[in-house]
């Protein structure tokens, strides 16, 4: 089946209006690969129709990050949304997103916001829930897809959602993986072949650290440091399963940041102590 692209805001609530039974939402920022495959497939096996957004946000990018070569790779998203049977593909442009310009009521994401990714790159989650909230108003999704490779934005979208009273179900989707461990990430593009090889140490530490979960949280992260030397590691935590205080048994999360090159790479693994 091939989807329906739109582009204006006209458009989609045309293509919206013609769309039957629960309607789920996978948004993206587009450069899609097997991980987005696997939101959209979440989204089939709930049945009804599947919305896929395609829309880099401006304003979960800080002043110095990469929104202007941030991949786009337009031909062969389509190509990914016919295979995995989307019904509608919207690529709003930013006014239809942001009628009034990127200044204007925003999400505010709370002290979760501010630690681990919100302590690197401040502001980001501000515009992340915000667009979110948009997308949410705009399409009405019974089911939105998250994939759990963006743990802690996941966190975040089901505290809005619960919150604010939002009538959307958030259903997260397991971390798709390269054969030798690496998380899959529109960003892995930008790796040289060098850091590339370097990048899977921080799947081998995470896996490291769970395997060690049976001495406790301090084995858990002794385990996963030993497997970083030599990288730059911007934060290795262990948090419950919402990013609270670290449990002293139970499901827990274990979360990793770190920069190799020009490259900032996140990846997280469920633990359970």
């Amino acid at each position: 089946m091939t989807p329906r692209v739109v582009r204006s805001r006209v458009e989609f609530v045309d293509a919206r209006a013609a769309l039957t039974g629960p309607v789920n939402l996978v948004p993206t920022m587009g450069a899609l690969h097997a991980g987005h495959a696997a939101l959209i497939r979440s989204a089939r096996q709930v049945g009804g129709s599947t919305v896929v957004t395609i829309f880099v946000n401006p304003t979960q990018f800080g002043p110095n990050e990469d929104l202007s070569k941030y991949p786009r790779t337009l031909d062969a998203d389509l190509e990914l949304c016919t295979a995995e049977g989307v019904d509608v593909v919207w690529m709003p442009a930013g006014e239809d997103v942001y009628p009034h310009g990127p200044v204007g009521v925003t999400v505010d994401p709370g002290p979760l916001g501010a630690v681990l990714e919100g302590a690197s790159r401040f502001g980001h989650f501000t515009g992340v829930l915000t667009v979110v909230a948009k997308f949410f108003g705009l399409v009405q999704p019974a089911v939105a897809h998250f994939g759990e490779k963006d743990y802690q934005q996941y966190c975040l979208i089901e505290q809005m959602v619960a919150d604010l009273n939002m009538p959307v179900t958030v259903q997260p989707v397991p971390t798709v993986r390269e054969p030798d461990g690496l998380a899959l990430s529109s960003r892995n593009r930008y790796l040289s072949a060098d850091d590339r090889l370097r990048a899977v140490g921080l799947a081998r530490a995470l896996f490291a650290g769970r395997k060690a979960a049976r001495g406790g949280s301090q084995a858990v992260l002794e385990a996963a440091a030993a497997e970083l030397v030599g990288l730059d590691v911007d934060y290795l935590a262990l948090r419950d399963r919402t990013l609270g205080e670290v449990p002293e048994h139970g499901e827990a999360r274990l979360l990793v940041a770190a920069r190799l090159g020009g490259t900032r790479l996140i990846d997280n693994v469920a633990v359970r102590l």
